[in-house]
């Protein structure tokens, strides 16, 4: 072989290399290093995907990837009105075996790129390991579908998924941030706010017609269950409770409290289910985050110290009619 025949071929061979390399990373979504994810202030939890084991690398929200640790959300066709999909795992098979967290093996949250819409249900799964559910997505437009669960044996993950249901859909514009929310007839104010890079304590107060809700029902495992979402690319975070029904300590109402984790400044929506009366509820909150990054100081839940609430400010939003049909109901 003469010289120029070897470097056509050694020429070819790189751009075959690179080509397959740009392909898996499409697949796989951006490639995040200990550098690049602190400097836009990657959280240390972010939802169901912390109960995995600790590495050096800080991970991308939940809900971004569509395929993560070898773990596939995958769609199924259903009939008009299901909703239906599997989880694949590592070995290319459906996966059947899930550990129950939150009192389910499969939360699915939906909503619209708008973030409206919103819906929370839990489906059923058959022999052969796909999910179905009655359709939670409301109307048209361009959804995000959530799977959070936990394959057994494995790390919590939380799986996203596009999906798109035609019609006529103008998107709507996200509520301005504002003290407290009604649906229905109950009133929920929130006291907090989020700061990237520490955990921020969030109180919710239930009242309905201006009555303090004091016997709250557990939903969930929780007297509340609370989700956020980050505007624009719809990270998914998994806000934790503070005590559970039945521990002694932890009062059936009026107040809620979370302790919540975020990536980055930026504006949230949050979605706070309760249940009271045999009914859940979805009361809906505009916050935003900003603008500390960096180590958590002594005094909050991660110092070490007793966390200190911060002052009330005017960071969450009523719904307007219609978006986010507030008291809808869940599966």
């Amino acid at each position: 072989m003469n010289t120029a025949t070897r470097l056509s071929t050694f020429a070819l061979g790189l751009a075959t290399l690179f080509g397959a390399a740009y392909g898996v990373g499409q697949l796989a979504g951006p490639v995040r290093t200990a550098d690049s994810a602190s400097s836009t202030g990657a959280a240390h939890s972010t939802g169901h995907d912390a109960g995995g084991a600790a590495t050096d690398t800080p991970r991308l929200p939940g809900g971004l990837l569509v395929s993560d640790r070898g773990y596939t959300l995958t769609g199924v066709p259903a009939p008009a009105g299901e909703f239906a999909f599997r989880i694949v795992g590592p070995d290319g098979q459906p996966v059947t075996r899930f550990d129950v967290a939150h009192d389910k093996r499969m939360h699915l949250i939906v909503a619209r790129r708008d973030l409206s819409g919103f819906r929370h249900v839990h489906p059923e799964m058959a022999a052969d390991g796909t999910w179905r559910v009655a359709s939670p997505l409301s109307g048209p437009g361009s959804w995000r579908a959530f799977a959070d669960f936990t394959p057994s044996g494995a790390a919590a993950l939380t799986l996203g998924l596009d999906v798109a249901v035609p019609g006529d859909f103008r998107p709507r514009a996200l509520p301005a941030p504002a003290p407290t929310a009604e649906v229905d007839d109950y009133q929920v104010s929130l006291d907090g706010t989020l700061t990237p890079g520490r955990t921020s304590e969030l109180t919710l107060t239930v009242n309905r017609n201006g009555q303090p809700v004091t016997d709250l029902s557990p939903y969930l495992g929780a007297y509340g269950h609370l989700v956020a979402l980050r505007a624009g690319d719809l990270a998914y975070l998994h806000v934790h409770p503070d005590g559970e029904p039945g521990d002694g300590r932890t009062p059936a109402g009026p107040e809620i409290t979370f302790y919540a984790d975020v990536p980055s400044a930026g504006t949230y929506r949050l979605y706070l289910d309760f249940q009271h009366g045999g009914t859940v509820r979805t009361a809906e909150f505009t916050l935003t985050a900003g603008p500390p990054t960096g180590p958590t100081p002594a005094g909050t839940p991660d110092g070490g110290a007793t966390p200190h609430r911060p002052a009330p400010t005017a960071t969450a939003g009523a719904e307007p009619p219609g978006h986010g049909e507030p008291g809808h109901g869940h599966d």
